[in-house]
């Protein structure tokens, strides 16, 4: 059984840094795409950043240049570094795993979901 477990988040003020990692057991952690998604209170559920197996990466337009995704393949971890973090932030941050090698932005080609982790920014 594949499970995903986040951690790192917290509260912060902004322009601080944090991040989150996402140990994966159960499966060949480095031959799948993964994904961070976030969701903040009242909204749905937002994509973040997406990694490949050969750690090709894409982000949403409100995270380029500010967070980082990327992975460790000899440790089953995906990593989120985030950097001038802004009270729009705020969210539970969720990893994701998909069944296929790419990544993707969209969270219907995701399988396998973590529990979440609070990040708090406050302003």
């Amino acid at each position: 059984q594949v499970q995903l477990v986040e951690s790192g988040g917290g509260l912060v003020q902004a322009g601080d840094s944090l991040r989150l990692s996402c140990a994966a057991s159960g499966r060949a952690f480095s031959l799948y795409g993964m994904g961070w998604f976030r969701q903040a209170p009242g909204k749905e559920r937002e994509f973040v950043a997406t990694i490949s197996w050969t750690s090709i990466t894409d982000y949403t337009d409100s995270v380029k240049g500010r967070f980082t995704i990327s992975r460790d393949n000899a440790k089953n971890t995906l990593y989120l570094q985030m950097n001038s973090l802004k009270p729009e932030d705020t969210a539970v941050y969720y990893c994701a795993t998909r069944t296929s090698s790419s990544g993707s932005s969209s969270q219907h080609e995701y399988r396998f979901w973590g529990q979440g982790t609070q990040v708090t920014v406050s302003s």
